[in-house]
């Protein structure tokens, strides 16, 4: 085989319509954009512009509700806590508080706190105070032995 045989697979390159060029390619004239118009003229952007029709998005009900005054936990799993503690980045003899996981780089901003999940396993004993937690997290650090304190009140 040398270069000159080689071919692309049939349907694999397709060539570019290319517009304007002559009656004869099919698309002279006005390039495909019809006669006159809004649309037949350079810089037009319609977008949910339905010609004087309540546009789509208009005619659909209006569904939901956004709190105000929502609260944006930073979430930790426990897994994680533990894996850095066997990476050296958290020290599990010390009481680990929303600092810590900061400092150690697990959490990137503490938000409106940190809460804990029960995702993952935790063998060493803890001592953890943070925001929130949820109770199969509690539980799981209590049963590994540790102590798991929820300061606000959004323990669930």
């Amino acid at each position: 085989m040398k270069l000159h045989e080689l071919s692309d697979n049939e349907g694999a390159a397709k060539k570019k319509k290319r517009v304007a060029r002559g009656p004869g390619s099919g698309k002279g004239k006005t390039a495909g954009r019809g006669i006159k118009g809004q649309k037949s003229r350079s810089g037009v952007a319609i977008n949910g512009y339905e010609g004087g029709q309540m546009p789509l998005y208009r005619r659909l009900p209006k569904r939901g509700f956004s709190k105000p005054n929502r609260l944006a936990f930073a979430v930790v799993n426990l897994g994680a806590i533990e894996k850095f503690i066997e990476a050296g980045k958290i020290d599990a003899k010390v009481e680990i508080t929303e600092d810590v996981l900061v400092a150690s780089g697990l959490v990137r901003r503490k938000l409106d706190g940190v809460r804990i999940l029960a995702k993952g396993d935790v063998t060493s004993a803890l001592t953890i105070t943070v925001t929130g937690a949820s109770k199969p997290a509690i539980e799981a650090v209590e049963k590994a032995g540790g102590k798991l304190t929820v300061t606000a009140a959004a323990a669930e």
